[in-house]
C-alpha cells in the first residue's frame, strides 16, 4: 500500500485481498451456522465439493442472495459420518435446503467470499421437508386435489401405457423388462423427465401434462431409490397439483418400500418400487382375463347343470308319460271292454226283440199267405193286366180274365156281367187252358 501526492491510498490486489482476509477473521472468528438452499452442486474429481447456498425461492428464480460454499475433500469424510449417523435419509443436492456450519473466508486466488463448511445439521433438513410435506398435504386434502386422480375409472383393459422417468435409469429399464416380459401387447409411450433436483417438478409437471392429453389408459410415474432428499421433488406441489388434474389414472412407483411421498398420496394407487407399479398393470390386465376365463367355466358349468337337469327332468316326465299313457291305456281298454259287453248286451236284446217282431210279423204274413186261400178252396180272379178283379163292374163284357186256383190258373172270357152271378143263368166261362 502506498499514498499518492494527492493524498489518496492505492491498494495493491494482494494488499487488499490480504487485509479483506483479516477483517474477515476479526469479524467471524469463530464458526458460523448459516441456512439455505443448495444451487449448483459440483463434486470435483479431487474430492472436493462446490455448491453456492441461497436464499430459498422457486427453482426459476434468481435467489435474492447466495454464497458460495467450499467443502474440501477432508472435511467432507466428516460430514458423510454425520449423515451416515442421520440414517443416510438426508443427501446434498440442488433444491435441498440445509442447515451447514463453517468459517467465513476470502479466498483470494480467486477473489471470492467463501463459506469453508465442515459440518452439516440432518434434522434440520429432514425438518424442514416434514413441514413443507404436512402443508402441502393439509392444502391439498381441504381443496379436494388428495382423491382427485384416485377416482378416475381405471379401464378393464389398460394396454396404453404412458410412463415418466428419466431415460436410461435402472427405473427406466425395469418397468419396461416387466411389461415386455408379461407377454401381454402393452403400447408404450415414453416422456423423458428429471426426476431430481431443481428442475424436477417443473420437468416431471410437463410430462404428466404432455401425456394426459394423448389417448392412455394409465400413466407410470417412476422413479428409483434414494435418500429422502434425492426424493424430495416428489414431495412438491407443481407434480402433486399435475398429478391431481390429470385426466388419465396415475400409478406411482418412487423410491423403495419404505419411501412415501406426496406424489403417492395423490397417485390413482401408490406402489412400493417401480416395477411393483409396472406389475400392478401386468396383474391388472391379467386378472380380467382370469376373470373373463372364470365367467366362461362358471357359465360351461352352469350350462351343463342346467342341461343335465333338464335332460334329467325329461326323463323324469317321460317315465311318468309313459306311466300315464300305460294306466291310460289300461283304463280306456277296460271302458272299451265294458262297452263292447253293454254293446253286446244290447244287440242280443235287440235281436231278440227283432226276432220275436219277425217271428209275429211272420205269423201274421203266413195268415195272410194267398196260398193257403187257395189250399182252402179259394181262387184270385185278375185281369190279363193283373188288376185284381174286386167287383163285376171292372170285368165288363170281352174282359180276359185269369183266374189262379190251388193247382194253377184258368183264362176265361167275359160275355155277359151280372151283379148276383147266382141268378143268371146265361153265365158262360171257356174251357181251361193250359195255366
Amino acid at each position: 500500500m502506498h499514498f499518492d501526492e494527492d493524498g489518496s491510498t492505492t491498494w495493491s490486489v494482494a494488499e487488499l485481498s490480504s487485509h479483506l482476509t483479516r477483517l474477515l477473521a476479526g469479524a467471524f472468528p469463530d464458526d458460523v451456522w448459516v441456512s439455505g438452499q443448495i444451487r449448483n452442486l459440483n463434486r470435483s474429481n479431487n474430492g472436493h465439493v462446490y455448491f453456492n447456498l441461497a436464499e430459498p425461492s422457486p427453482g426459476d428464480q434468481q435467489p435474492q442472495a447466495q454464497l458460495s460454499v467450499t467443502l474440501l475433500a477432508p472435511e467432507k469424510e466428516q460430514v458423510n459420518k454425520q449423515l451416515v449417523r442421520a440414517g443416510g435419509t438426508v443427501r446434498m443436492t440442488d433444491g435441498i435446503e440445509v442447515r451447514i456450519c463453517g468459517r467465513i473466508r476470502w479466498y483470494g486466488p480467486r477473489g471470492t467470499l467463501q463459506l469453508r463448511m465442515h459440518a452439516i445439521d440432518p434434522a434440520f433438513t429432514l425438518g424442514r421437508l416434514q413441514e413443507d410435506r404436512d402443508r402441502l398435504l393439509a392444502e391439498l386434502k381441504a381443496d379436494g386435489s388428495l382423491e382427485r386422480n384416485g377416482r378416475l375409472r381405471l379401464p378393464l383393459l389398460p394396454l396404453r401405457v404412458g410412463l415418466i422417468t428419466s431415460r436410461g435409469s435402472a427405473a427406466h429399464a425395469d418397468v419396461l423388462s416387466e411389461l415386455n416380459s408379461s407377454g401381454i401387447g402393452f403400447e408404450v409411450l415414453f416422456s423423458d423427465a428429471r426426476t431430481q433436483g431443481l428442475d424436477s417438478p417443473e420437468s416431471v409437471a410437463r410430462a404428466l401434462k404432455l401425456l394426459g392429453a394423448r389417448d392412455l389408459d394409465v400413466i407410470l410415474l417412476i422413479r428409483g431409490g434414494g435418500s429422502k432428499t434425492d426424493l424430495a421433488s416428489f414431495d412438491s406441489e407443481m407434480i402433486a397439483r399435475a398429478i391431481a388434474d390429470c385426466p388419465v389414472p396415475v400409478f406411482s412407483g418412487i423410491g423403495h418400500e419404505v419411501d412415501r411421498s406426496i406424489a403417492d398420496e395423490v397417485a390413482h394407487s401408490a406402489h412400493k418400487t417401480p416395477t411393483a407399479a409396472a406389475r400392478a398393470v401386468v396383474e391388472h390386465v391379467l386378472g380380467f382375463g382370469r376373470a373373463v376365463d372364470s365367467k366362461a367355466q362358471r357359465l360351461h358349468q352352469d350350462v351343463t347343470r342346467v342341461t343335465r337337469l333338464a335332460h334329467q327332468r325329461l326323463e323324469d316326465r317321460s317315465v311318468r308319460t309313459s306311466r300315464s299313457a300305460a294306466t291310460a291305456l289300461v283304463r280306456a281298454q277296460r271302458s272299451t271292454n265294458e262297452v263292447i259287453a253293454a254293446l253286446r248286451r244290447a244287440s242280443s236284446l235287440r235281436m231278440n226283440t227283432a226276432q220275436q217282431r219277425l217271428a209275429t210279423k211272420e205269423a201274421r204274413i203266413n195268415a195272410h199267405d194267398p196260398a193257403l186261400a187257395l189250399a182252402r178252396g179259394w181262387s184270385i180272379t185278375t185281369t190279363a193286366a193283373g188288376k185284381v178283379l174286386r167287383d163285376p163292374a171292372d170285368a165288363p163284357a170281352g174282359t180276359e180274365l185269369v183266374t189262379r186256383l190251388s193247382g194253377g190258373t184258368v183264362r176265361s172270357t167275359v160275355t155277359a156281367n151280372y151283379t148276383d152271378t147266382t141268378n143268371n143263368p146265361d153265365t158262360k166261362t171257356e174251357e181251361p187252358r193250359n195255366g
